[in-house]
């Protein structure tokens, strides 16, 4: 068998596991997959704490602290999570030593009820990054509008950034805006550039649930042989926008003085039509100087039959196009489907942010010690 994992490394795609939990620490699990899944990277998102706590007993004995000393929900889930984020970075740092800081990298996600306010965003992100207190940790902050300035103070407080929840080309080049405004703040402030790293995580399958099921609802067969395109497409056309940015002057000027570029991750990668290949969002997204953050089962499927075979975005963006242009021909909207997108995102976290204080909440109580 050949060793897919290996060989989409070399071809510049970093790959990062899209789960965390305290099992995975303790049990050796996430060192086992650095070291045999080429894994050096973790993202979280409230999804991910959600079901981690809400399983197995990994989580007692510190809720049961936490509940001795009758703190509030929510300060409960920080020390909880800040703990997992904080593990699993020291876990990673060797690679983060090793690759200069650009792997390495543990994202945990600002309270999403704070998406669409921008000087809470910042607080957070400030509170977070203090509370880890890892170099290597990644502060996640969703492009909502109110999400773009806060990127920017972040960056410019000298903060490593993950900018989730990213659906649009034109958002993304918001994005991208937001980062090279945030370095030139850091770089005013006599910051060191060299310090401060960035991914874009830009959503794929979710493109494909949405426009496939309006496809599906035309029925004509036109619909059907545009069906499962556009999310790589999105991708592909997204990476080129990445690299028209990082050419321009703007950028050389923040390269000459010590800067990273803002990678490109691409995030919901697990295929949901079972229709389609389980590994087409990773090897159809292959590019040098990108990210991959796959669940466990989307790894460990690019393992064992992913056929990786270079770069498949260069030279792709023609047809690109031309396979987003096909869904637009047909009535449907390319931006009415990405701003749904954005604001299901942010809808699904704080539901699942919510289940989270329920279920935290729960354990609370249940582990408080009587009274006296």
């Amino acid at each position: 068998m050949t060793d897919a994992l290996k060989r989409l490394s070399e071809e510049g795609v970093a790959i990062w596991l899209d789960d965390l939990s305290r099992k995975r620490i303790t049990s050796g699990n996430l060192a086992e997959l650095m070291d045999q899944q080429h894994v050096v990277g973790v993202t979280t998102n409230p999804s991910i704490f959600q079901k981690a706590i809400s399983q197995g007993d990994g989580y007692d004995q510190q809720l049961s602290d936490l509940a001795a000393r009758r703190v509030t929900v929510e300060e409960a889930i920080r020390m909880i999570t800040t703990a997992d984020v904080r593990d699993a970075a020291d876990i990673l740092r060797p690679v983060f030593d090793a690759t200069g800081g650009q792997d390495g990298r543990v994202s945990i996600e600002v309270d999403p009820r704070l998406a669409h306010h921008t000087k809470a965003t910042v607080a957070e992100a400030k509170q977070l990054a203090w509370l880890v207190d890892r170099p290597n940790t990644l502060i996640k902050i969703p492009a909502t509008k109110a999400g773009l300035p806060a990127i920017t103070e972040v960056i410019g407080n000298g903060i490593s950034v993950n900018v989730t929840l990213i659906f649009s080309l034109e958002r993304y080049r918001e994005v991208m805006e937001a980062y090279l405004a945030g370095l030139e703040k850091a770089q005013a402030k006599g910051l060191d550039l060299a310090l401060i790293h960035s991914v874009a995580s830009f959503f794929v399958s979710r493109v494909d649930t949405e426009i496939d099921k309006r496809l599906d609802a035309l029925g004509t067969d036109e619909a059907k042989a545009a069906r499962g395109k556009a999310g790589v497409a999105n991708a592909r056309l997204a990476y080129q926008a990445y690299e028209e940015v990082f050419a321009g002057d703007r950028w050389s000027a923040l390269e000459k003085a010590g800067a990273n570029k803002q990678r490109a991750l691409w995030a919901s990668t697990g295929v949901k039509d079972p229709a389609y290949r389980d590994t087409m969002y990773v090897v159809d997204l292959v590019a040098p100087n990108t990210v991959n953050t796959m669940p466990e089962a989307t790894l460990f499927a690019t393992e064992d039959h992913g056929e990786v075979t270079g770069n498949t975005v260069a030279g792709s963006y023609e047809q690109a196009r031309a396979e987003l242009d096909a869904v637009e021909k047909l009535g449907i909207s390319y931006d009415d489907v990405v701003q749904l997108l954005e604001d299901e995102g942010v809808e699904k976290f704080e539901a699942s942010w919510n289940d989270l204080l329920k279920s935290t909440e729960a354990e609370l109580q249940r582990l408080a010690p009587s009274e006296g």
